[in-house]
């Protein structure tokens, strides 16, 4: 028994075109050369001939538009030139050569790569099934693979840059590119790694919240402030004990900044103090060297003005 599939009439026939042209071609293309491209896969469809001439009467483009588009596809890989027409690229299947290319011999480093591979595969589908709910984009496969390599990522803070992404409702190839960019820079490659860096991360938070309610400032720290932070401690090792003595000591100063809370705290550091009682014993000796001083100062001063006195009556007598 044979069974036969009614066609449709051409009033409710569709062209198909597969995801990943609107996912990785479309947003690169001009809008003619997105016309031009659906038109040729519509005749392709019903099995007629590419003419520039009537194409371009058809989309009301200039014959140059039209050819120019044509040529652009063939660049692409979309479009293949024959002796007598073109072919249409299989997308599905381009897109599974990027992907995945054969191997016919094995070694010790091929083995090695084919089980990073895996490893990479499974992370892969785990950002596909948790991020994408199973129907992520063709493009993000490559992508992901790039980082991996650019990056050196391990799969857990591969997913774990989806999961923060997603988070941030900013799931976009330039967004995440800009985060793994970011953590390649405070040399992240573990999530071992990843972790520390978090905790980083929320130990500065808490410190510029503590340090802008002292300061009254309504507003986060700026990034050289934060590094300044940083510096105190990581550097200094100083906790907040330490930075708020430092903090205190802007009534003596007008317009105090971040820059005269470093020049304190650095120099208690080259001094080698390192417990707030410390400080706080330094700065007191401070201020007995100058009450010490302001009283020597003051007796000077009271020798010179007896002294010029003593010195006004000789003058008056020998006159």
């Amino acid at each position: 028994m044979q069974i036969e599939v009614k066609e449709n009439s051409g009033l409710f026939s569709s062209t198909d075109i597969p995801d990943i042209f609107f996912s990785d071609y479309l947003p690169l293309a001009s809008s003619d050369a997105v016309k031009v491209y659906l038109y040729i896969n519509f005749l392709a469809k019903n099995g007629k001939d590419i003419n520039v001439n009537e194409i371009a009467k058809l989309l009301s483009l200039s014959y140059d538009v039209v050819n120019s588009s044509i040529k652009y596809w063939e660049e692409q890989g979309l479009l293949i030139k024959k002796v007598d027409g073109y072919l249409m690229a299989n997308l599905q299947e381009i897109q599974l050569n990027k992907l995945y290319s054969p191997k016919v011999t094995s070694s010790p480093e091929l083995i090695e790569k084919t089980a990073q591979s895996k490893a990479r595969a499974a992370a892969i589908e785990s950002i596909n099934n948790q991020i994408f709910s199973g129907v992520m984009s063709p493009s993000w496969y490559t992508d992901i693979n790039l980082w991996f390599d650019k990056y050196g990522f391990d799969e857990q803070v591969m997913l774990a840059l989806f999961c923060q992404c997603a988070d941030r409702n900013a799931l976009n190839t330039n967004y995440v590119q800009t985060v793994a960019a970011s953590w390649n820079a405070e040399k992240i490659k573990t999530y071992e790694d990843l972790e520390k860096y978090f905790a980083r991360k929320d130990t500065l938070n808490k410190l510029g919240k503590e340090i802008t309610n002292k300061l009254g400032i309504r507003r986060s720290l700026t990034t050289f402030e934060e590094e300044y932070v940083l510096k105190w401690t990581e550097e200094y090792k100083y906790n907040m004990d330490i930075i708020e003595i430092a903090l205190k000591r802007s009534v003596l100063k007008a317009n105090a900044g971040f820059k005269y809370y470093d020049e304190l705290l650095t120099s208690w550091y080259s001094k080698g103090l390192t417990k707030p009682e410390e400080v706080e014993k330094y700065l007191e000796s401070l201020s007995e060297k100058k009450f010490r001083t302001k009283q020597v100062q003051n007796v000077v001063r009271q020798y010179e003005f007896t002294q010029s006195t003593f010195d006004s009556f000789e003058n008056l007598y020998d006159n």
